[in-house]
């Protein structure tokens, strides 16, 4: 029986400094590819935000509201071009920490539909993986059905790559520490949940829903939504500090970390 994979999310708040257009985080990006080199998981998908480097330009474009105009086709080239430069820096990362990192772009081989993945061939990353190579994803701009162009994030992507790969679990790093009852970033009462069923994820997702808080735990909100398909298929999922020294490591190696875990059952 084939291994299952594990795939691991590395936010754009992680590995760039969100603040500075352009600017890559390089000293958490360092320690991310030689946590990844000790911790010796395979097989391994890794899938990185975009933090400084996509959202700038894609906003400034509208890109995530589709081809409206001729001067958004320029800013789509700046956007995916911004991401392979972000991504070509973690890939060398990695290759640096004699990891066979492979960087692909989900705008090869993905369409979506009013943003949303409607067709995906997974042939290249699947033979990767058989041939022990590490594909590096992002979320990129990419062509939809529709609208003409989308932005497909990176959290939409790893779910449906959990599903599709049967992977065991997704491990995603962020810059905070896991799941929180409130944002930890604005309210200093914030409590770390460190374990949550699915049926205890809906009650948590319903009462922020009630709140209208779009944000409830630091920016993971969104995230989780996203996730959810790949929790109901079982995929284990869990949280960590993607800043904060071998955290992922330990993640990645089933040893005891601080985050947040999220299953099924």
């Amino acid at each position: 029986m084939k291994a299952k994979p594990t795939i691991l999310k590395l936010g754009g708040s992680a590995i760039t400094h969100k603040e500075k257009p352009f600017v890559a985080n390089f000293f958490v990006i360092e320690n991310l590819a030689r946590e990844i080199a000790e911790a010796n998981v395979s097989p391994l998908v890794l899938v990185h935000g975009g933090g400084s480097f996509g959202h700038p330009l894609a906003k400034q474009y509208a890109i995530n509201e589709g081809l409206k105009n001729s001067s958004q086709i320029i800013g789509f080239s700046r956007t995916h071009d911004a991401m392979n430069v972000l991504n070509r820096l973690v890939v060398q990362a990695l290759i640096e920490h004699n990891i066979p990192a492979v960087g692909v772009a989900p705008s090869s081989f993905v369409l979506t539909k009013q943003g949303r993945i409607e067709k995906m061939d997974l042939d290249v990353v699947a033979k990767l993986l058989e041939t022990s190579f590490v594909p590096v994803l992002y979320g990129d701009a990419v062509l939809d059905l529709d609208k003409g162009f989308a932005i497909l994030s990176g959290d939409q992507l790893i779910a449906k790559l959990a599903i599709n790969l049967g992977a065991e679990r997704i491990i995603v790093g962020v810059d905070v520490d896991g799941l929180y009852t409130a944002d930890p970033k604005q309210d200093s009462s914030a409590q770390l949940i460190s374990r949550l069923s699915f049926r205890e994820l809906q009650r948590t997702l319903s009462w922020a829903e009630k709140a209208k808080a779009t944000d409830v735990t630091g920016g993971m909100y969104g995230k989780i939504l996203e996730l959810i398909p790949a929790i109901e298929h079982g995929v284990r999922t869990v949280i960590v500090n993607a800043t904060k020294r071998d955290t992922v490591r330990k993640a990645l190696r089933n040893e005891k970390f601080v985050g947040t875990i999220i299953e099924k059952e």
